[in-house]
């Protein structure tokens, strides 16, 4: 790893939130935790342990009843970084040649976004990968997204054109 763990998970953490009982992100996804998307992801069958549950239909019955512990949050939003990794692996191996500032920036996109959210964002990926990182950040700001989440899309992008922490 080359990126910093603990900016990316304040960073995600501060654009996320924490909640211990389910909500409604502004995508209308039953949401929890720091960003854990219910409808999309759900819960794994070895994260459904940490419920008590013997499968991820009884781990999610429960989340949606009692909700989560900061521990279980954490230990869902741990889980969710990993798996941003793994998929920008596999479909941009290149991300992981960044700097730190831009492979966070791609981690929280990818988080904010999943994958397949993601990889449409064709010209700001090659923008990225080329290292044309004024047009890549100019490319963020323009899409629905970026009027989406609004300052983040502008922290986020003024990272990916500096190089720097956003303050």
């Amino acid at each position: 790893m080359t990126y910093s763990m603990d900016k990316l998970v304040a960073e995600l953490t501060r654009d996320e939130g924490l909640r211990l009982k389910t909500y409604r992100c502004t995508a209308g996804k039953l949401t929890i935790g720091i960003g854990r998307n219910l409808d999309d992801v759900g819960v794994t069958g070895s994260e459904a342990r940490l419920f008590g549950c013997e499968t991820p239909a009884q781990a999610l019955a429960h989340v949606k009843r009692h909700g989560v512990t900061k521990l279980q949050a954490e230990s869902l939003f741990a889980n969710d970084i990993v798996a941003c990794e793994r998929d920008l692996d596999r479909n941009s191996r290149w991300w992981r040649t960044l700097d730190d500032v831009r492979q966070r920036v791609l981690l929280n996109m990818c988080f904010n976004l999943g994958i397949t959210r993601l990889l449409p964002f064709k010209t700001t990926l090659r923008h990225i990968e080329r290292r044309e990182f004024e047009d890549a950040a100019d490319q963020m700001l323009k899409s629905l997204w970026a009027r989406q989440v609004g300052a983040r899309a502008l922290r986020l992008s003024a990272m990916m054109r500096t190089g720097k922490d956003a303050r």
